[in-house]
């Protein structure tokens, strides 16, 4: 499973994930800031301009943001990549109303 498939997948409340409820963390449960922070500029964008319920892939997803946002080519592909990332795990911190998205470990 990859970044884009849980968001597609996973609601709180019959809600999308939004910036403020999903978090990227390791499998010890630490916040990866970057890839946190770039998650959420991805969800912001995607709330703004985008319908994640209407794309079939990451690149999809990406298109749709390309043809109605200024944002620059590197940017798409950053977001491109973090909505490729593959997961290990989803866990649901409800203490503190968060969604994790734990990534996979490089090898």
């Amino acid at each position: 499973m990859n970044v884009f498939t849980a968001l597609q997948l996973i609601h709180i409340d019959h809600a999308d994930l939004n910036q403020r409820t999903v978090i990227i963390t390791d499998e010890g449960g630490k916040p990866d800031s970057v890839l946190s922070g770039l998650l959420s500029d991805v969800l912001t964008n995607i709330a703004i301009f985008a319908d994640i319920k209407k794309a079939n892939s990451p690149l999809g997803l990406i298109d749709q943001l390309r043809s109605c946002t200024p944002l620059p080519a590197d940017v798409l592909d950053e977001y491109q990549k973090l909505l490729e990332q593959e997961i290990a795990g989803v866990n649901f911190a409800a203490h503190k109303g968060i969604v994790e998205l734990v990534y996979k470990p490089l090898i």
